[in-house]
């Protein structure tokens, strides 16, 4: 079985649902693939405890409302099947896509570092923590504390608090002087000056990191340098979060070159790839509203509408300097770069520990002496640990992308000779 598609977009999150958006007008067939049942991504998730904001609902009602946009939920990419032709898998069946045009709007991950007690059950990443109590995860009177770097922990917390739980501390690892000079350019951002307003929390602390989580079974407490003092607090979860890493697998095997570690695209949102584009966090980590004007640019630039697409720089390059002002400030302390000790997992799934990896020289020297990364997170976890602690460049993923069934790798059979 097989589907064309005049534009495929992988990813409806708000750079996909608004690519979508500005290229229905012109009558292409679009199809618009994700992972997730509704659209929204990681940072518009549905769920029975998500407050799903106005403007995600808006543009979900405006989707359903395009009859040539088709979208598959629940679909993951399994493999490149040839030129513009993609293998997907959805929870029945596999298929092909051919396409035309394609956008990659295929967001970012939480960047997760290696500390001693990271692997205990109760510890998990900031934004894997919102999710789990978007998705109904019980957090009612439990002690939470939420460290790492940037916004996300602010936005985690005050999720957190919603849900009833108690958050003991936000260790945020920028200085305070990188904090305050960041709040102090909000003004040239109005609603995101009115957003951090209604996120202040009296448990944040600046210049404060977590340097291990403490239990045997499970997580009892953890251990804080904070403002140059080592803390001590007993809780029931620790979210640790160290910033964002863009998804770009998918695009290194389709062939887009890379560029600071995301995919490298020009004025257009084009790739250096033929009709390929991209756009939101796998270019960058720059926000929602940043996600929004490029999908929306990359959108009307794959069905010709160069005009449409043009007039939105004004609106791309504002919101890239606080993307610019935001990663400026949350730059990560070298210092975190020693929180693994010898005997720290690294690769929870392979239980490969730091020691084994420090006297390698590179991702796939490691891989072939240890195994890294050649478990069920296929590196996804561990690859951004590596590249932020030594350098290393994970390699193009090789297929299947995700675990898939038989029946569903058979349908390459059915691709034609290239």
């Amino acid at each position: 079985m097989s589907e064309y598609a005049d534009l495929l977009i992988i990813g409806a999150g708000p750079a996909g649902m608004a690519a979508a958006l500005a290229a229905a007008p012109s009558g292409a067939r679009i199809v618009l693939l994700d992972d997730n049942p509704l659209p929204g991504g990681q940072i518009w998730r549905d769920g029975p405890q998500a407050n799903l904001p106005n403007p995600a609902r808006q543009m979900r009602k405006r989707l359903e409302a395009c009859s040539n946009i088709r979208r598959h939920s629940g679909t993951r990419v399994i493999a490149c099947a040839g030129p513009k032709q993609l293998l997907v898998e959805d929870a029945d069946r596999g298929w092909l896509i051919g396409y035309d045009k394609l956008i990659l709007c295929t967001g970012a991950r939480e960047l997760l570092l290696p500390f001693p007690g990271w692997t205990l059950p109760g510890v998990t990443g900031a934004g894997g923590l919102q999710a789990l109590i978007k998705g109904g995860l019980p957090v009612q009177d439990e002690r939470i504390v939420i460290a790492g770097s940037g916004p996300l922990l602010l936005a985690s917390a005050a999720t957190a608090k919603h849900n009833g739980a108690r958050v003991l501390r936000i260790a945020e690892q920028a200085c305070a002087a990188a904090v305050a000079g960041f709040a102090a350019q909000l003004p040239r951002w109005p609603n995101k000056l009115m957003q951090s307003v209604t996120l202040i929390d009296r448990h944040y602390r600046t210049g404060t990191y977590v340097l291990a989580a403490l239990g045997n079974e499970r997580l009892e407490g953890v251990r804080l340098q904070q403002q140059g003092k080592i803390v001590e607090l007993e809780c029931d979860r620790l979210a640790c979060g160290f910033g964002l890493i863009p998804n770009t697998q998918l695009g290194q095997s389709l062939g887009c070159e890379l560029e600071d570690q995301a995919i490298a695209v020009d004025a257009w949102q084009a790739t250096r790839r033929a009709d390929h584009y991209a756009a939101g966090e796998c270019t960058g980590f720059g926000g929602s509203e940043l996600a929004l004007v490029e999908g929306a640019i990359a959108g009307h630039a794959a069905v010709g509408d160069l005009d449409s697409a043009r007039a939105l720089w004004p609106r791309r390059a504002r919101w890239q300097g606080f993307a610019n002002a935001l990663n400026k400030a949350f730059t990560l302390d070298p210092q975190l770069k020693s929180l693994a000790q010898p005997d720290t997992l690294v690769c929870r799934c392979e239980d490969v520990p730091y020691a084994a990896l420090a006297g390698h020289t590179d991702w796939r020297e490691a891989k072939l002496a240890s195994r890294c990364g050649m478990g069920a997170c296929q590196g996804r976890v561990c690859g951004g640990a590596l590249q932020h602690l030594f350098g290393w460049q994970p390699s193009a993923p090789r297929p299947p992308f995700s675990p898939a069934r038989i029946e569903t790798l058979l349908c390459l059979d059915d691709t034609p000779p290239a």
